[in-house]
């Protein structure tokens, strides 16, 4: 993996860029043939995004 994001501002462009990437992801799914296993990685990437959150949250308090 690359090096930790300290700055703020980087922080907020590599968050907004994930979140873009999910909703693009979201937008591409057809309803009619998503499965619970599909359900359960979109929920992985959403527990992924609010742990990067939390670690940059951390990372501001240090």
């Amino acid at each position: 993996m690359g090096s930790p994001v300290k700055d703020k501002n980087a922080q907020v462009t590599f968050l907004k860029q994930r979140l873009n990437m999910f909703l693009d992801l979201l937008d591409a799914i057809d309803p009619e043939s998503t499965e619970v296993e599909d359900i359960d990685r979109l929920i992985g990437i959403m527990d992924d995004l609010e742990s990067k959150v939390r670690e940059f949250n951390n990372r501001d308090e240090e």
